[in-house]
Formats: C-alpha cells, sequence, structure tokens
C-alpha cells in the first residue's frame, strides 16, 4: 500500500508541476510558446485557453476531496496530452517533440490508476459475493448488481 501511495504522489506531483508550469508559460505567450503554437496551426489565443484550463486542472487534482472535479481535471489533462501529441506528430515533428506530452500523460493515467480511495468517486467494477455476477443462460444479460434487473439493447448487449 505504501508503495502505491508513493507512486500516486510522484505522478501527481511532476503532473501537477508541468502543468502549473505550462499553463503559466502559456498564459504569459513567452516567444517559444507562440512560435511553437504557429508551427502546430493554431491561433495564439488558444494558449490563454489552455493555460487557464492547465492551472485550474493542477489545482483540482491536488486539492482535497472533491473526486467528481478530480475526475473531469484527469480527463482533461489526458485529452490535452494525447492532443499535444497527435498535434506534433501531423505537424511532421520528431519523436523529442512528443515524447513529453507523451511521458505526460501516462503520468496522468498512472495517477489516476493509483490515487487512493479518497479520491475516487467510488470503484469501478465492485466486487460481488461469490465472484462475477449471474448471467442469463444463453444471453450476455447481468441479472445481479447496480440496483435489479437489466435489459439488453439491441443485439444482445447490454
Amino acid at each position: 500500500m505504501k508503495t502505491k501511495m508513493i507512486g500516486y504522489w510522484a505522478t501527481t506531483a511532476m503532473l501537477a508541476f508541468a502543468l502549473t508550469a505550462g499553463g503559466i508559460a502559456d498564459l504569459t505567450h513567452p516567444k517559444v510558446i507562440d512560435e511553437g503554437m504557429t508551427h502546430l496551426g493554431y491561433p495564439l489565443y488558444f494558449a490563454t485557453i489552455l493555460g487557464f484550463w492547465k492551472v485550474l486542472g493542477a489545482i483540482a487534482l491536488l486539492a482535497p476531496r472533491l473526486p467528481r472535479l478530480k475526475e473531469w481535471a484527469y480527463a482533461g489533462v489526458f485529452f490535452d496530452m494525447t492532443g499535444a501529441v497527435a498535434s506534433h506528430i501531423l505537424s511532421g515533428d520528431t519523436l523529442v517533440q512528443f515524447l513529453w506530452p507523451l511521458f505526460f500523460a501516462v503520468c496522468a493515467v498512472a495517477s489516476w490508476a493509483l490515487r487512493p480511495e479518497s479520491r475516487t468517486l467510488g470503484v469501478l467494477f465492485p466486487p460481488r459475493e461469490g465472484g462475477r455476477p449471474a448471467l442469463r443462460p444463453g444471453n450476455d444479460t447481468v441479472t445481479e448488481g447496480y440496483g435489479g434487473e437489466r435489459t439488453p439493447m439491441a443485439g444482445g448487449t447490454v
């Protein structure tokens, strides 16, 4: 358990630092940020929007409680970083340009997966008595859990 907590705080601290530093840089528009945005084909005001949300995302990740806000922050960070990777690749950049956003996207996933229970909305897959939920014979419809019967959609999926 201690290793999981260390992993959580290490990835979260790196992520929060990158978001804060990157957000402040985006908000202050140094020459390197403006050149990078132009190279990627984005208008310069896009850096201001990204910077605003990066700083707020870092605050949300570090703040105690607020699990729903944290979920949104993790999603935003993942979209931002994977979007940066895609933008660099599609602009013809080399590995050096998209390695850092890729690293921070992985940090976001790791931080999300390692977060303590107090920072989650709940368990993604709650354990069931006796193992797996019961299935109707010949059908994939779950008959136990989540408050009662569930009916299949078209094609037999739930």
